[in-house]
């Protein structure tokens, strides 16, 4: 009867651990796809603001990838925002800053990137003023 009830505790105990583990959302971001939206564009202007020589390059620029993933991850199938304006222009400027970290981890924006990313950052707030 103790090794009955030990393995039923030991049981419990596993599978209590694992819904918990599996209900932790670990991403940044709120849900909300407004709110986070703008989240998001904050956070890349702040890394589009960065000089080269700025100290907190490198956390600015890895908060930016997390958004950028969590962004990705959390919107990518959602059908009610994907045929949005503000989504479509949103995931080009994802795309575009996500891919020079990738390829170029170390150096600075171009600024014709930059450039490029802070007119589509303000399309993306405009089209979501207008709930687009």
């Amino acid at each position: 009867m103790k090794r009955y009830w030990s393995r039923l505790l030991a049981l419990v105990l596993v599978v209590t651990l694992g819904l918990m583990g599996c209900s932790d959302s670990r991403d940044s971001l709120t849900g909300d796809y407004r709110q986070d939206t703008l989240a998001v564009v904050n956070i890349m202007k702040e890394a589009l603001d960065l000089t080269a020589d700025s100290p907190d390059r490198g956390a600015i620029q890895a908060e930016a990838r997390q958004k950028i993933n969590d962004f990705s991850a959390r919107y990518q199938r959602v059908k009610s925002v994907s045929s949005l304006s503000s989504f479509t222009t949103m995931r080009t400027a994802l795309n575009s800053l996500a891919g020079h970290y990738s390829s170029y981890p170390n150096r600075p924006l171009p600024e014709k990137l930059k450039n490029r990313l802070e007119q589509e950052l303000q399309r993306v707030e405009t089209a979501l003023r207008r709930g687009a």
